[in-house]
């Protein structure tokens, strides 16, 4: 296999008639949507040539899965530009790509009008009125190489300028046919969408789904200020298995929704994005005691995921959650600040990934590129590209990797070298703390929570647990942190007072 389409089509082949994609207001069969996809990527094909970007104006829904497989049926890759986000942001976006152009529905409009953009307008509406040229369509497949690029999701930039981050879609089969396999996701799963269409977790929700058959609901946004909504959402659609950011799964545990509905066809709870908060992994445990739970850890660079822990018991308050053992084809490993390998349990490295699954680089920044893409430095007899994550772990004495903090979150304070990550850890260790961040501004260290207990309290309790210059030298109670789009608390936010 070298094209996703091959399991669009496969699944079509098996299950025409059944439920793909569905929203709230739509949904459609695996036979229609090759249909529309593949008039979709004739019409794209007359404006684009392959290989090249196709920006789609979008929000979540079905219309936009047909887009996306539409513009991998004209060779090229798609990048999603969230409708809501700032119109400067999504022209720099525009800026990288080099294109004048936009694929959006009529549905739209209003938000095109606010982003204000001047350049060519491609209606979905329109694109499906395009009569199918499977000559062209086959032409184009045959050319076809399984490294040319799937999609393209942009993240914050260190230079103030988004960073595309672009995938293949040899690293997706690698991953996906491994990721399905190893948590028995099948066509009988139905797959409750959380991530937005720009995250790279919506590529295990959208590539799972049409790897094996399943069907993908897609979870609206606003439910998750909702979660009642939420809950019936999940019940009502009969969900099976759930792919969340961490800071999703804890709206439901935080506001105590279980206690108003339990989904209990939900039999698989994958999770991702941030360290999970122990009280918060029990209450959904204690819900769903019969369910497979399992943390993922492993940024957009290297397709979604490298490593994985199966949750086999109910952990105690204060104890790391491991990132696991990495998946199979990705090697996984920690090199220290003189690029030698890290072993020894209990000592912080950077997490470098190697594998087949990495991605083909940032787009149109080759500087940024060949900064965190570079050559294996525990190898000089033949190429090996890994990737730098920025992350710091170190290894348990069962030889599991556990995640400890970003290397940006490591800071200088009064002499000593502290991980911010570690703070987090003994703050969630206070049964009273809900969620906990902390952060470093003008030389402090700033401790923002959501719990009831004062803060002298919190001071004392630390104590116990962490040497005193690393207790937070202000305390900030919230009603609830600020979350980035992509369900990451927003440190920036915090920082900004918000």
């Amino acid at each position: 296999m070298k094209n996703i389409l091959e399991y669009l089509e496969r699944s079509c082949r098996l299950h025409p008639d059944k439920i793909s994609f569905a929203d709230p207001e739509n949904e459609i069969t695996y036979k229609d949507l090759v249909s529309s996809a593949r008039r979709i990527g004739t019409a794209l094909a007359a404006v684009q040539t392959p290989g090249n970007p196709i920006p789609v104006f979008m929000g979540k829904g079905v219309d936009t899965i047909k887009v996306f497989f539409g513009a991998v049926y004209a060779g090229c890759f798609y990048t999603l530009l969230d409708t809501k986000q700032p119109a400067m942001r999504l022209t720099e976006i525009l800026k990288t790509l080099e294109q004048d152009f936009i694929v959006t529905s009529r549905a739209y409009d209003e938000d095109l009008a606010v982003f204000g953009f001047t350049g060519k307008v491609l209606y979905l509406e329109d694109l499906l009125k395009t009569a199918e040229d499977p000559v062209l369509l086959a032409r184009i497949r045959a050319n076809a190489l399984d490294i040319d690029p799937l999609y393209c999701n942009f993240t914050s930039g260190s230079t103030g300028v988004p960073k595309g981050v672009l995938v293949g879609h040899r690293s997706v089969i690698d991953f996906i046919d491994i990721f399905t396999e190893l948590f028995s996701i099948t066509e009988n799963d139905v797959i409750g969408n959380q991530a937005p269409f720009d995250f790279d977790v919506s590529v295990k929700d959208i590539y799972s789904t049409i790897a094996v058959g399943a069907t993908m609901q897609i979870i609206p946004t606003r439910y998750f200020s909702i979660p009642t909504d939420l809950l019936d959402f999940l019940v009502d659609r009969h969900v099976t298995t759930l792919i969340w950011a961490v800071s999703a799964m804890c709206i439901i545990s935080q506001l105590h929704g279980f206690d108003y509905k339990v989904p209990t066809e939900v039999k698989k709870v994958m999770f991702s994005g941030e360290v999970m908060p122990v009280k918060h992994l029990t209450e959904w445990q204690n819900a769903l005691p019969e369910a497979l739970f399992v943390n993922l850890y492993g940024p957009t660079e290297i397709t979604c995921n490298c490593t994985y822990y199966i949750i086999d018991r109910k952990f105690e308050r204060g104890e790391s959650i491991p990132s696991g053992v990495p998946f199979p084809n990705e090697k996984v490993f920690l090199l220290d600040e003189e690029n030698h390998l890290v072993t020894e349990p209990g000592v912080d490295g950077e997490i470098c990934v190697s594998g087949t699954a990495l991605a083909l680089g940032y787009y149109n920044a080759p500087e940024q590129t060949a900064k965190a893409f570079v050559q294996n430095p525990l190898n000089t007899r033949y190429l090996e590209p890994i990737y730098r994550t920025g992350d710091l772990a170190h290894y348990d004495e069962n030889g599991l990797l556990c995640f400890a903090s970003r290397k940006d979150f490591q800071i200088k304070h009064m002499g000593h070298r502290i991980e911010l990550g570690e703070i987090d850890k003994a703050m969630d260790a206070i049964d009273e703390i809900e969620r906990v961040c902390c952060t470093f501004e003008k030389n402090k260290i700033v401790a923002y929570y959501v719990g009831d207990i004062d803060k002298k309290e919190i001071a004392a309790r630390l104590a116990e647990r962490i040497p005193r210059y690393m207790i937070p030298n202000r305390f900030v109670k919230k009603e609830s942190l600020p979350l980035t789009k992509n369900g990451k608390i927003d440190r920036k936010a915090l920082a900004a007072g918000l």
